[in-house]
């Protein structure tokens, strides 16, 4: 708890005015977000945890300590926490532009362009990059999502929600590092690696997998698990069946085809049912930064490229808008048949079989 400020539960009130339905921003399993301002005119967002929370005492602590160690614009800013009164909250910097999961959905499907998405995929790469190979110990998020990845007003992603993140191995005394952790499975169904699931054993490399999991939903707009169908699988079997075009997400514009497949390409090898298959983080970072130095800078003041620069392989269906009030991690859903993933190439679900 050290150098993280303690507020009382007056003081989060009075930013909220009493928790006013209006404030309300999102909710989750866990509880209800408000957007606040505190008495200094900071803007805040404050997650207050319900009685028969899945987020319990463990998750609050983990993720006081874990964000009062780290520090990396890719990570969203503990302000501070509030634990009294029976009141569990956590208190953080406010994210203009919600949650990625949000700007993606059916309920928003905001067109964002291809250059914003890989400024937002470089973005979370390099945050857990960080968390992997400069926090002091390495830190394994263990719940990479589109939920969990928060957009600041210039669009910049910062990897939120580190409840149930655990310390990687560090070397012992004698200099020996262990490959792995063996802890029960925690995470999200449709973002979990599945050597994990099977093995019990945590690595750096779960973070990539789910990460990878991610940039389909970038680039695609579907979701990982939709109608029992399972997006890593359906988008393996499109790029196999040479139809991977037929499956980037039409709200997306124009873009250049060479960095889609590049793009398509590192989120597939990002994605591999094996550990050992899959990129590290560090090559991660680098093959998109590869692929944005060859595409115009993203500007964060429009969120279009310019067109005259890029082929097209998909019309603009540019029709949707961003929400106008932003949401943090909020639960949806969704029964609609027009759902993004219900164009899925097949109704089967990747098959993993325990070694």
């Amino acid at each position: 708890m050290d150098g993280v400020k303690a507020f009382s539960f007056e003081e989060l009130q009075s930013a909220t005015s009493r928790f006013d339905i209006a404030t309300q921003v999102g909710e989750g399993g866990y509880g209800k977000v408000y957007k606040g301002t505190l008495s200094d005119g900071t803007v805040v967002a404050i997650k207050r945890a319900q009685q028969g929370s899945l987020q319990g005492d463990k998750e609050f602590y983990t993720e006081i300590e874990m964000l009062s160690r780290v520090h990396h614009r890719n990570l969203v800013s503990l302000v501070g926490y509030c634990d009294e009164e029976d009141e569990q909250m956590l208190v953080y910097e406010f994210m203009p532009n919600g949650s990625l999961h949000d700007l993606i959905s059916a309920r928003y499907r905001s067109p964002l362009s291809f250059a914003t998405r890989l400024h937002i995929a470089l973005g979370s790469a390099r945050g857990i990059l960080y968390l992997h190979t400069e926090a002091d110990p390495p830190i394994i998020h263990r719940d990479i999502k589109a939920n969990n990845i928060l957009l600041d007003s210039k669009w910049t992603a910062k990897v939120s929600d580190f409840g149930i993140s655990r310390l990687a191995p560090v070397a012992d005394v004698k200099g020996v590092t262990e490959t792995h952790i063996s802890t029960n499975v925690k995470g999200t169904p449709g973002y979990l690696d599945p050597e994990y699931f099977w093995t019990h054993k945590l690595t750096e490399k779960s973070d990539v997998y789910s990460l990878g999991v991610v940039f389909l939903e970038l680039l695609t707009g579907m979701q990982p698990i939709s109608h029992g169908r399972n997006l890593v699988r359906e988008v393996n079997m499109a790029c196999q069946s040479g139809t991977m075009f037929s499956i980037i997400d039409d709200s997306m514009g124009q873009y250049p085809s060479e960095c889609i497949k590049e793009f398509m390409a590192l989120a597939i090898r990002c994605s591999q049912d094996e550990t050992k298959d899959r990129p590290s983080m560090l090559e991660v970072v680098r093959e998109l930064e590869n692929i944005s130095s060859v595409i115009p800078k993203f500007d964060s003041t429009a969120l279009e490229l310019n067109s005259d620069a890029l082929t097209s392989e998909s019309p603009a269906s540019a029709s949707a808008s961003a929400p106008s009030s932003s949401v943090y991690s909020k639960t949806h859903t969704y029964v609609s048949n027009n759902l993004p993933g219900s164009n899925l190439v097949s109704g089967v679900f990747a098959t993993i079989k325990p070694r």
